[in-house]
């Protein structure tokens, strides 16, 4: 209970905070918050966690990079477009636009804490599980599942060109309901 007033406190400039009980929130005295703020681990804090995982990969934990990577981790490993996570930001009352949406997505990207998966030339989800596996895509439902990547095996690939290697091999086998 304290950890979560603790982080509460910490963390009251961010959009997203953690829960507190009443009986917390009636003890939440901004004069006594200094003590357990210098006593107390931030550890199990999500709001904290989040922000020293965006410091690990090199991002300034900014308030809107904050919010978004809330909406984004909170609900496990997940595939997103920037347009649905602009909606989830617009609901939860995060004042971001879609460009900024666009911005962090790729930023987070290139920080290996997403990966981009392009599914057609105007389609393009982002997954919050960077780890190597491969996916179903789903027509229709525009809806993508992971495969894990022992499920599938490459047997061949062609000749690289001269200079080149293989940095990931990535699989997204298309499918639709039967007889449709």
């Amino acid at each position: 209970m304290l950890r979560q007033r603790v982080c509460r406190m910490q963390h009251s400039r961010a959009t997203m905070t953690v829960a507190m009980t009443p009986e917390d929130a009636l003890r939440a005295q901004p004069d006594t918050a200094a003590p357990y703020l210098a006593s107390r681990s931030l550890a199990g804090c999500p709001v904290h966690v989040l922000r020293e995982k965006l410091r690990a990969v090199g991002l300034r934990p900014t308030r809107q990079r904050t919010s978004l990577g809330w909406l984004l981790f909170a609900k496990g490993d997940r595939h997103i477009s920037a347009e649905i996570l602009f909606e989830e930001a617009m609901r939860a009352r995060v004042p971001v636009s879609l460009a900024t949406v666009y911005n962090t997505l790729h930023q987070f990207t290139q920080a290996g804490l997403l990966r981009e998966l392009a599914v057609d030339g105007a389609k393009t989800y982002f997954d919050t599980n960077p780890s190597d596996h491969h996916h179903f895509y789903i027509e229709g439902e525009d809806r993508m599942i992971d495969v894990p990547s022992d499920a599938i095996t490459v047997a061949q690939l062609p000749s690289l060109p001269e200079g080149m290697e293989v940095s990931r091999i990535e699989v997204i086998v298309r499918l639709k309901p039967k007889g449709a």
